[in-house]
C-alpha cells in the first residue's frame, strides 16, 4: 500500500461512528464491521472469531471478536479493546440521546465515548498516521472483543487461547481502557488485583419457631461464618498493590413468615486479591473455613467459586518506560504506574505478553452523559502515535 493511498483517519469521526452503533453487551450490531472496514483500508488482515456458549445467568450468547494484524516482522505491538458498552440507563436523563454521538461545545456525548470506543478510534487514527509516514518498524495488531462489559467468557479470554494455540507471538500490548484519573496521561495501569466470587449455602431444616428442637436454623450459622471470613486479615499489602479485601455482597434467606425457621441461608462474597494469593489458594482457604463451621454446627455448607482473573503485575522495564516516555513527551506529564481499580481484559492478555492500560480520563465512564472533549481524543491519538514509534525503537 502506497503512502498516497493510505487513509488518515479522524479519531473524533470514527468515535462518533462507533457510538452510533448501540452495541450494548453482548450485542454487536455491526460495530466490528465498521472497525474491520477501516482496518482493511489500512492494510490489516482481519480475522473474525465468534464464540458461542452460556453467558451471564445461563443466557446463551454469541460473541463477535476481531484479531487484525499488519506485517510479519517483530516486534508485534498489539492494541486491545472492546466495542461492547454498558446499558445507557434512562435515556431521558441524558443531555442528548446516548447513541446520537452529538458534539456540544467541543465535547462528544455518548455511551462508549470514554469506555472505550474513543480509545479504539484514537489508536486506529494513530496507526493511520504512522503508516502514512512510512512502513512501521514492526507489526501492528488489534485484539477487539464484544464481551468485556459482560461475563467475559467468550471474548478476549477465548481469543487469547486460540492465538496461543496457533503460536501467534505478541511482544507487548496496550489496552485502551480509560486509565487516566484526572488528566490525560496522568496514570497507566501496569497490574490488576485478581477477583474471586464465592456463593455459600448453609442447608438447615425448616420448622416452627416454637419448636426449635425439631428444626435446624441456618441463619445463625451463615452469620457466624460470614463474620469469621470478614474478620480475617488476608494480607498487609504487596509491593505496588493495596491489601487484598474480602467484601460480603449479599446475605439472603428470603423467609416471608414470622413463625418459620428457614430451610437454608445463602450469601455471596467477592475477594479482590494482590499477588500474595492465587485464586486456588483462596478457594482452598474458604473451603477449609466452611468445613470447620460445618463440623462445629453439623449443618451442611456448600460453596461455588468463580475466579475471573488472577492478580498480575507488568514489571518496570523497556516496555513500561517506553510508554511513560511517550506520554510525557506529548502530554507533558509522566504517568504514574498504578495497580488500582477493577479488572480488565489485561488479565487474560498477560498470558501472551507484557501488558498495560493507557487511555482516556475515566471520570464519566458508565455514567449518564458519558462524554469526552474532542481535544482529548486528538491528544490521545498523538500519544498513541508516539507510543507506537517509541516501542518500535526500543523493543
Amino acid at each position: 500500500m502506497s503512502r498516497a493511498s493510505t487513509p488518515v483517519i479522524d479519531p473524533v469521526e470514527l468515535t462518533r461512528d462507533l457510538i452510533r452503533i448501540p452495541s450494548v453487551t453482548p450485542a454487536d450490531e455491526g460495530a466490528m464491521d465498521v472497525l474491520e472496514r477501516h482496518l482493511k483500508a489500512l492494510g490489516f488482515t482481519c480475522r473474525r472469531l465468534a464464540f458461542e456458549g452460556p453467558g451471564g445467568e445461563g443466557v446463551h450468547a454469541r460473541i463477535e471478536n476481531l484479531y487484525a494484524r499488519r506485517g510479519t516482522a517483530s516486534p508485534n505491538l498489539c492494541f486491545a479493546g472492546h466495542t461492547d458498552v454498558v446499558p445507557t440507563g434512562p435515556s431521558d436523563q441524558w443531555s442528548s440521546q446516548p447513541f446520537n454521538a452529538e458534539v456540544k461545545d467541543g465535547v462528544l456525548y455518548g455511551r462508549g465515548a470514554v469506555d472505550m470506543k474513543g480509545g479504539i478510534a484514537a489508536w486506529v487514527a494513530a496507526v493511520s498516521q504512522v503508516i502514512a509516514d512510512g512502513e512501521p518498524a514492526g507489526s501492528l495488531s488489534l485484539l477487539i472483543t464484544g464481551d468485556e462489559e459482560g461475563p467475559a467468557l467468550h471474548g478476549t479470554k477465548r481469543v487469547v487461547e486460540a492465538l496461543a494455540a496457533e503460536g501467534e507471538v505478541i511482544d507487548a500490548c496496550v489496552v485502551g481502557e480509560p486509565s487516566s484519573s484526572q488528566q490525560l496521561g496522568d496514570m497507566i495501569k501496569v497490574g490488576r488485583r485478581g477477583s474471586l466470587n464465592t456463593w455459600i449455602t448453609v442447608h438447615g431444616k425448616q420448622g416452627h419457631v416454637a419448636y426449635p428442637e425439631r428444626a435446624a436454623n441456618p441463619a445463625p450459622v451463615i452469620a457466624r461464618l460470614m463474620a469469621r471470613l470478614n474478620d480475617h486479615v488476608l494480607d498487609e499489602g504487596y509491593e505496588n498493590f493495596p491489601p487484598s479485601n474480602l467484601e460480603i455482597t449479599t446475605i439472603d434467606i428470603g423467609n416471608p413468615a414470622t413463625n418459620i425457621i428457614p430451610a437454608q441461608a445463602t450469601a455471596r462474597l467477592n475477594i479482590r486479591f494482590n499477588p500474595s494469593h492465587t485464586g486456588d489458594a483462596l478457594i482452598d482457604w474458604l473451603n477449609r473455613e466452611a468445613g470447620a463451621m460445618q463440623a462445629e454446627t453439623g449443618l451442611q455448607i456448600t460453596l461455588e467459586h468463580l475466579c475471573s482473573g488472577e492478580a498480575f503485575l507488568t514489571e518496570p522495564g523497556a516496555f513500561v518506560e517506553a510508554v511513560q516516555d511517550a506520554v510525557e513527551a506529548v502530554a507533558g506529564r509522566r504517568p504514574e504506574a498504578s495497580t488500582t481499580g477493577g479488572t480488565s481484559d489485561a488479565r487474560f492478555i498477560r498470558a501472551l505478553c507484557p501488558v498495560l492500560e493507557l487511555g482516556l480520563v475515566g471520570q464519566t465512564m458508565h455514567q449518564i452523559d458519558e462524554r469526552v472533549p474532542t481535544a482529548e481524543l486528538e491528544t490521545l491519538t498523538a500519544v498513541y502515535r508516539r507510543v507506537i514509534e517509541t516501542v518500535f525503537e526500543r523493543l
